[in-house]
């Protein structure tokens, strides 16, 4: 055998250790014809950072970082007086935050706070209610002034439009509140599967996901987080995308598997890195890796990026790795049957060892699954901390899941499911190609729901979120250290509750505001418009 190849047991043998059993995986040469295509096909577009916006941008973090030392300096000797929040009451204990660890939070955060984690008071539909408040301490904490303003909502993941509190979705969930009450109050392992509802919701998952098994679990993050640790550890080999999300890098870390991270939908990265953990194996030793798991998302939530999956399965199959999809934003929100990424690319679903998703999206509800073989499943399902410990999911959050699902499907015996699949990738289409033609940068695939529009500046993170605010349109804004330091942007989601008149009122406001603070850095705009 040569010195680091892939070591895996023999066909159908089961392995209760890992929950994996090895298998065969040909390519054949229909599918690399198909492969062929994708790749001529497939378009994404990621303008270069304007030369002289990035300039910009790196003397503003320059001298941001410059008067911020200079006014520590000053605070330090009582020259001014600092009007950053500082922890009470510890007289005699060591602190338990670090002050120069915060200077970012105190010098950038605090003074443009009000632009997230504003409360509202409504659904997350195509409109929102945000409550109105003020601050006393420099934006540290708020306090209410108990008035609200209705915006348009650009800035939720309800991309199929079922958070509401009305219709057949939110009858189902309150009729399951009345038979079975608002908890199950144990873990899975003990009395907390309800049969009608938990055994149910996980066939229909598997039945739409298009795998033998699912198991489904309370909380999205901790769906990946406690799972990962279960499939792989210590001998075995992670290989994960750079801008995989935090649940996906907290979980390969807690598994204790040796960790490799490839460059952002880059194949030749990939393979790169299969191709030398193969050859070299494992550090030191040189033995064979027990297992390759390849880490990806279907759609990445801060790049409104799209995985380019038929190229990453032929990876997987040319040096005989695993692969965990983790499908959080796609699922229900891509593919013309909403199945997600496979059902996008029209790949077998047989050909993704592990499918993940979360429920707190396109479902209009909470939780998380994982899809994969009947023994994945039983190996998950037996080892798992969440199904061991963690209470499970409420009733009338797995009746939402159900009729939302069964309306996708069309298994309600209406077509609104369809309805609502075509309406967000004509939005999403709609809103990203108007906004490319105003002169802006926009990042992404074209069946992307997740829309960024390039920033930049870190004065112009808090700026845009407050002039849209002005005027009724509320959307994300994101900065370091969730982006790269000069990639800073604002976020919008786009549902299939939007109308078009919406949408068009949204591009008014987007294109006034790009004006005054000058955001129409495209150099592709007259290309769009010829």
């Amino acid at each position: 055998m040569v010195a680091g190849a892939y070591k895996t047991s023999p066909v159908g043998q089961k392995s209760y250790k890992n929950g994996f059993s090895a298998k065969k995986n040909g390519f054949a040469a229909h599918e690399k014809e198909k492969l062929k295509e994708f790749k001529d096909s497939f378009v994404e577009e990621f303008e270069d950072t304007p030369f002289q916006v990035a300039v910009l941008t790196y003397l503003s973090y320059f001298f941001l970082i410059l008067f911020g030392y200079l006014r520590d300096f000053l605070r330090k000797y009582g020259l001014e007086k600092s009007k950053a929040p500082k922890e009470h009451g510890n007289k005699g204990f060591v602190p338990l935050y670090a002050d120069f660890e915060s200077f970012y939070t105190r010098n950038l955060y605090t003074r443009i706070r009000d632009c997230w984690n504003r409360p509202i008071c409504s659904v997350p539909g195509d409109t929102i209610k945000i409550l109105d408040r003020a601050s006393d301490d420099y934006g540290w904490s708020f306090r209410q002034t108990g008035q609200s303003t209705k915006a348009l909502n650009l800035g939720s993941y309800n991309y199929l439009g079922f958070a509401e509190n009305v219709g057949s979705c939110a009858e189902a969930a309150e009729e399951a509140v009345k038979q079975y009450g608002v908890g199950g109050c144990s873990p899975r392992h003990e009395y907390g599967t309800l049969e009608n509802l938990h055994d149910e919701l996980e066939h229909l998952v598997a039945r739409f996901i298009g795998k033998p098994a699912a198991m489904t679990f309370g909380m999205g993050f901790a769906t990946n987080s406690t799972n990962i640790p279960t499939l792989v550890g210590k001998g075995d080999l992670i290989v994960s995308d750079e801008l995989n999300h935090a649940s996906l890098v907290l979980g390969a870390r807690l598994s204790g598997a040796k960790i490799k991270v490839f460059k952002h939908n880059d194949m030749k990265s990939l393979e790169n890195i299969l191709r030398e953990s193969v050859v070299q194996g494992q550090p030191r030793t040189h033995r064979p890796w027990r297992k390759i798991l390849i880490i990806v998302e279907g759609v990445y939530s801060m790049e409104g990026s799209i995985v380019r999956l038929p190229e990453v399965i032929a990876l997987k199959k040319k040096y005989k790795a695993y692969l965990f999809l983790d499908e959080a934003h796609s699922i229900g929100a891509m593919g013309p049957r909403g199945r997600g990424v496979t059902d996008y690319f029209g790949v077998d679903p047989n050909d993704v060892d592990i499918m993940m998703g979360t429920f707190t999206k396109s479902f209009g509800a909470a939780g998380g699954y994982i899809a994969a073989t009947k023994e994945i499943i039983d190996h998950i399902r037996g080892c798992s901390h969440s199904a061991a410990y963690a209470s499970s999911m409420s009733p009338p959050v797995a009746m939402q899941i159900i009729s939302s699902m069964k309306m996708i499907m069309g298994e309600d015996g209406t077509d609104k499911g369809k309805k609502r699949l075509t309406a967000l990738a004509e939005n999403s289409k709609y809103f990203r190609q108007r906004l490319k033609k105003m002169g802006f940068i926009v990042y992404g695939h074209d069946a992307s729901p997740v829309i960024p529009l390039l920033l930049y500046m870190p004065a112009k993170i808090a700026a845009f979120g407050r002039e849209m605010l002005k005027r009724n349109v509320a959307v994300v804004v994101v900065g370091f250290p969730a982006t790269p330091l000069i990639e800073s942007r604002t976020r919008f989601c786009m549902s299939a509750s939007h109308t078009r008149e919406q949408l068009d009122k949204a591009l008014e406001a987007i294109d006034e505001v790009g004006d005054i603070l000058q955001l129409k850095y495209s150099k592709q705009t007259k290309n769009l418009k010829a």
